[in-house]
């Protein structure tokens, strides 16, 4: 498979350079996914894809244009470039596109340790729909649950190579299997409904399905009988499930896109404290069995550790090259791309230094207040970074967890909340966002 990927990219290549391209690079998709749903015990649908997506980006001085297909004959490839380079001929110059240099280029690389496909053979419709099953079960026999609305089982095998005119060339394969169930409790207008679920790398280490529907459940009940919680300015909890949503405005706001249109609320800030002191956000893209781990990012340059923040104290910018050269920078190996689209920056793993305290003793410290377990809507300022999103979790009163809360919202600044925070030792470590539940003070709620 991945051999007939690079086969293609480099037909991409020729095809451009023949079409008048001074220069290209090209990606290459393959891969199968299979995904089971059960409902009542039995099942309710199948899916299964399979498919080669092809892109193309070429250079005609300095203007560029993407082209791509799902169709792979030695006619579309040439039909792609031709008409690449002619888009390219009529857009706007960019002075800062362009492909790495050679040297930049990542030389050598070991896919093998970063552990991102699992070579157990791919489980069969049946054990996926029996998985399904099982998950179903597990939340049913829990007393109170009316029904599942969804239990789904997953698998993918993906593979993905990238070249380019400047001589690079390399690929991996990953693979994934998930398995997810919404449970739901109660009737009518005081009807609710939560979720659970996991998606590994690795099918040994998925949680099992009992696990799984019976956490939904639980989730589930504790949600009956909601109220909207009292108006007025309290800490609030980032139960673990949503905490990463945080630290995920905040690189929004150092990515190198944002940073460059002048379009950040932390435009300003590289040197600045923006976490508290003692708090670091590491990025690891060479993290075994992790989502975010990648041996070279979409240009071809080596990807590496590095600290976003060290001690509180913002450290640079997510840059590919592009967002680089308007800076006057140099590129943090970040660019992710898709078969449609150039290079843009993206974060791969990223881990913040969890605390000494677990979730039962932030609740306990927060007094009273609010623990949210969900969030609808968001809106975010990207130039000021104040914050207001729909919020329901649970109310609490005097340390100690008093019932359920809904229909509210939660507002603040995420300057002001994330110098302020404090992690629990909660986070789950084999997710590509490792983050523990955040506890912030002095936040406004809007609910009854």
């Amino acid at each position: 498979m991945q051999h007939d990927l690079e086969t293609l990219t480099q037909a991409l290549l020729s095809a451009a350079e023949k079409a008048g391209a001074d220069s290209a690079d090209a990606i290459a998709l393959s891969g199968a996914s299979v995904s089971i749903d059960v409902r009542g015990g039995t099942l309710e649908q199948a899916e299964r894809s399979e498919g080669t997506d092809i892109g193309l980006r070429v250079f005609v001085g300095k203007r560029q244009a993407n082209v791509s297909a799902s169709e792979t004959s030695d006619q579309t490839i040439a039909e792609m470039a031709e008409r690449a380079v002619l888009m390219a001929r009529e857009a706007p110059e960019d002075p800062y596109a362009g492909l790495a240099d050679p040297d930049q280029l990542a030389k050598s690389w070991d896919v093998a340790a970063l552990q991102l496909a699992d070579d157990t053979a791919e489980p069969s419709p049946a054990e996926l729909q029996e998985d399904a099953r099982r998950a179903e079960a597990a939340a049913l026999g829990v007393q109170g649950i009316s029904q599942v609305q969804a239990a789904s089982a997953s698998y993918s095998d993906r593979s993905i190579h990238l070249a380019a005119s400047n001589g690079f060339s390399g690929g991996y394969r990953r693979t994934d299997r998930a398995l997810y169930c919404v449970a739901i409790a109660g009737s009518g207008t005081e009807m609710e409904r939560d979720h659970d679920g996991d998606s590994r790398i690795f099918q040994a280490d998925l949680r099992s399905p009992e696990d799984i529907g019976k956490s939904a459940a639980e989730r589930t009940l504790t949600r009956l009988g909601a109220t909207k919680p009292p108006t007025g300015s309290y800490p609030v909890l980032f139960d673990e499930r949503i905490s990463s949503s945080l630290i995920g405005h905040l690189l929004a706001a150092i990515n190198g896109s944002a940073i460059a249109r002048g379009s950040s609320w932390l435009r300003d800030a590289m040197g600045e404290a923006v976490l508290p002191d003692g708090i670091d956000l590491i990025e690891n893209p060479h993290r075994p069995r992790a989502p975010g781990s990648r041996p070279f990012d979409a240009e071809g340059l080596p990807t590496r550790q590095r600290d976003i923040v060290k001690d509180g104290i913002l450290q640079g910018w997510t840059l590919d090259l592009a967002s680089a050269r308007k800076l006057g920078l140099q590129s943090t190996a970040n660019a992710g791309r898709g078969t449609g689209s150039a290079p843009s920056p993206t974060t791969w793993n990223v881990a913040l230094s969890q605390g000494t305290q677990s979730r039962e003793d932030l609740i306990r410290d927060m007094g009273t207040g609010l623990l949210v377990t969900s969030m609808i809507g968001s809106t975010i300022n990207p130039n000021t970074g104040d914050y207001s999103r729909g919020a329901s979790g649970l109310w609490i009163e005097n340390g100690e967890i008093a019932g359920a809360v809904n229909e509210c919202t939660v507002a603040g600044n995420l300057r002001e909340m994330l110098r302020t925070l404090r992690p629990a030792n909660d986070a789950r470590p084999w997710l590509s966002r490792v983050v523990p539940s955040l506890l912030v003070e002095g936040l406004t709620l809007a609910g009854s």
